[in-house]
């Protein structure tokens, strides 16, 4: 490479449809449906109807077979250019934040102008596959070359013990245990309560509700399937009520509760992001700069470190590289996959001996004011369609800091398989003068 100057990468736009519990509103629509109309809305909002972009990146955690090349099907149903490029990617919760970081690392090095990146999950639409004896059967039966081959291979069809589905299992392959059994391991090293998980989620949903009386969400949002807010949403949700519910992963001393977990969900999002000189071409405005993200995994397998606490390294790691520190934001935006990770990866980062022996910190890290902490809610009351969450939570932080006019944000998704993802959006003055101009013609 001879120009090495890299490029400020804009938030353009996001959208997406109103999240839906498992077996509710989604129940027939598959990822493709939901991630078109996802993208639908963000072009028809932005304009951008027969352009063609750099490239539309998208991904889904349970896809079918038939959705090996989802992104790009999605690009050739929709309005944009069918000359649009497009990609499927996937690496679990974090997939839609990813999605992000790669369409955004391409701006700013020149490669493309600008590109949409999405994700979508449905568990109603969940991939049940045939049983692996059927499904070796079926292909010795087609491989077979003569026709006592074929009829061995046929009667192996037959077996009754074949005829079991293969249905998608919510365990890690590597322990065989739930995310929600790891997550209470993490809980219980951490002396995470009851008492304060229930205060989080309450505290999620009442912020979500009060976001979408506002009117927040009407410009980051299409209706969908007879849906205009996500209807996990519980207005009316309180710790007391929270309370009397059972423990969901491990009986009697168990603390985490379908309340205080993120349930299963359908849902999709897209966001747009683009350069400087494209923004100014196309007469849209900027939300905020992308400015950096990165990624972290830890070895989970025998606890040596929880699930899902990789977004403990992984910011740290990132503060380091642009000379911040974690009292250097006004916004956090922290995915909630269980309100008992959240609180955790909080405590490791007030915690001398972690920061000191895990992060070779010299002190705490800090801790996060809650009243800059998912201010609008976030998974445990809109839900969390595991590759849609990156996007939903890029553009409620990139329209929350264009309110604010200024300020930077700081997001932390952490993701299956020991992973974390997590980035940095700012938006400073040069962002209001984007909001004024016209369209170059």
């Amino acid at each position: 490479m001879t120009n090495t100057t890299l490029r400020r990468v804009a938030v353009v736009g996001a959208n997406r449809i109103p999240f839906a519990r498992s077996g509710t509103a989604y129940a027939s629509l598959s990822n493709k449906d939901m991630l078109g109309t996802a993208l639908a809305g963000l072009v028809r909002r932005t304009g951008l109807e027969g352009e063609r972009l750099g490239e539309f990146v998208a991904g889904a955690v349970l896809k079918h077979a038939r959705d090996w090349n989802m992104a790009r099907e999605v690009v050739l149903n929709s309005a944009l250019a069918p000359e649009t490029p497009a990609y499927d990617i996937q690496q679990a919760c974090g997939t839609g934040l990813e999605a992000c970081i790669l369409v955004a690392n391409k701006i700013a090095l020149g490669q493309i102008d600008a590109g949409i990146a999405g994700g979508v999950d449905t568990t109603s639409d969940a991939p049940i596959a045939v049983n692996p004896g059927l499904q070796r059967a079926m292909m010795d039966f087609n491989a077979a070359r003569s026709r006592g081959a074929r009829l061995k291979a046929f009667a192996r069809m037959l077996n009754p013990a074949h005829m079991v589905p293969e249905i998608p299992r919510n365990s890690e392959p590597q322990t065989g245990l739930s995310m929600g059994q790891h997550c209470e391991i993490t809980a219980e090293r951490w002396g995470v309560t009851r008492v304060a998980q229930d205060a989080l989620a309450a505290e999620s949903h009442r912020r979500l509700a009060q976001a979408y009386d506002s009117g927040f969400f009407n410009d980051l949002m299409t209706a969908c399937g007879g849906l205009e807010r996500d209807n996990n949403l519980r207005a009316d949700s309180s710790a007391d009520k929270l309370a009397r519910l059972k423990p969901a992963f491990r009986a009697g001393s168990g603390t985490l509760t379908a309340g205080n977990s993120s349930p299963l969900t359908d849902g999709a999002s897209c966001v747009l992001l683009a350069s400087e000189d494209w923004v100014r071409r196309q007469g849209l405005p900027v939300l905020a700069w992308f400015v950096t993200g990165e990624t972290a995994a830890v070895d989970f397998r025998n606890e040596n470190e929880g699930l899902l606490m990789a977004p403990a390294y992984a910011v740290p790691r990132m503060l380091a590289r642009r000379g911040l520190t974690l009292a250097d934001f006004d916004l956090y935006e922290i995915h909630e996959a269980f309100a008992a990770q959240v609180l955790s990866t909080l405590k490791a980062w007030e915690d001398a001996t972690f920061c000191r022996d895990r992060l070779g910190l010299p002190t705490p890290l800090g801790s996060i004011n809650p009243a800059k902490l998912n201010v609008h809610g976030s998974s445990l009351a809109t839900g969390h369609p595991f590759a849609a969450t990156g996007g939903r939570v890029v553009g409620t932080l990139a329209k929350l800091l264009s309110e604010r006019e200024q300020g930077r944000g700081l997001i932390s998704v952490c993701a299956a398989g020991g992973q974390g993802v997590v980035a940095i959006l700012e938006r400073d003055a040069d962002c209001a003068s984007f909001n004024q101009q016209e369209p170059a013609r």
